[in-house]
């Protein structure tokens, strides 16, 4: 049986490294996938290992293993060295099975295998088959979105809240601006489990807050750059609040799946339409100034939508999406 070896940082994970590993299976029946992390990096090695374990989750020759190292220990330099190749060579001695084969894009590759005593080859180091380097993706994702493996796209994708009282346009909101972006959006989840706002229960808050935070982590796998969503934990912490004078508790994973990067709140001037399911004017009011005391008591800044026409609304609101693309993301 022939084991081979792939280092790398994967950060992110994009087809560079996937063309790598799949080259590298043609040539060994089994493949270790060692993810390098010094403890200074943007991006945890933890959730690199992830991106590699679910891009071959089906495949039962990759073993994905993660390396945490010091950088005191294990120097890290961007050029291949013969020194350095050494030092890492020694290590990975003393922590891996036997390597039979290292692959590589770099010139490292030789050089390590000479210190493991094994084979060597290098795959596509001009990178003319995927002209990507992962510090061009982690400086503008969008730009260089289709290079990203699958598995990492969640992870750079741009969470996209829309806040604001009953009848404010919130559920038009979120379509328009994911159908105009070409991607996803999470409705609110409210209507899901009750027909009408005075019928909440605390039991009803806290199944509709779990249900959307599911729902955000699901779509945020198939959604393209941005992920627009209705509503967030602060409203739902508002209503408790509101119709209940206490505080909603809610498992950590729930508040995770709530981190947003950009809030857009839809002031309360929109014209109010009784649908039947919803609070009266006077009360939705009130409830306009829950949610912003909310938001306050948690640091939350948000980018205002005013006035009373619908279609000024949407462009206004996708306005400060382009804006925020455009100043990090791009």
């Amino acid at each position: 049986m022939k084991r081979g070896l792939v280092i790398g940082k994967f950060m992110p994970l994009h087809k560079g490294h996937i063309a790598l590993i799949d080259f590298a299976l043609e040539h060994c029946d089994e493949l270790i996938v060692l993810v390098s992390a010094s403890y200074d990096e943007p991006i945890w090695g933890s959730k690199r290992l992830e991106w590699v374990k679910e891009s071959y989750k089906e495949n039962s020759k990759v073993s994905p293993w993660l390396l945490n190292y010091d950088e005191a220990v294990l120097p890290n330099t961007p050029a291949s060295s013969d020194g350095v190749s050494r030092i890492w060579a020694n290590y990975l001695q003393k922590e891996l099975p036997q390597i039979d084969i290292i692959f590589a894009s770099e010139p490292y590759g030789a050089y390590m295998s000479r210190f493991l005593d094994c084979e060597s080859m290098i795959f596509d180091e001009p990178r003319k088959l995927v002209p990507v380097s992962a510090n061009q993706i982690r400086e503008k994702p969008f730009a260089f979105w289709n290079y990203l493996a699958e598995a990492a796209k969640p992870y750079f994708t741009k969470k996209v809240c829309v806040l604001g009282t009953e009848s404010t346009g919130k559920t038009t909101m979120v379509k328009r601006l994911a159908h105009h972006f070409h991607t996803l959006n999470v409705p609110e989840m409210g209507h899901d489990i009750l027909e009408r706002t005075n019928d909440c229960t605390e039991d009803d808050l806290l199944q509709i807050a779990q249900l959307h935070a599911r729902t955000i982590n699901e779509k945020l796998k198939e959604a393209n750059k941005i992920l627009f969503v209705d509503t967030d934990l602060n409203t739902t912490r508002s209503y408790s609040h509101f119709l209940f004078d206490k505080d909603l508790l809610v498992p950590e994973w729930v508040e995770t799946a709530n981190h947003f990067d950009l809030y857009i709140y839809l002031n309360v001037d929109a014209p109010y339409v009784q649908n039947g399911t919803r609070l009266s004017k006077e009360d939705r009011n009130r409830l306009d100034e829950s949610h912003k005391q909310e938001l306050a008591s948690h640091g939350i800044h948000y980018v205002l939508i005013e006035g009373d026409d619908w279609d000024e609304r949407f462009e206004k609101a996708g306005t400060a999406v382009v804006q925020f693309i455009k100043k990090g993301s791009a």
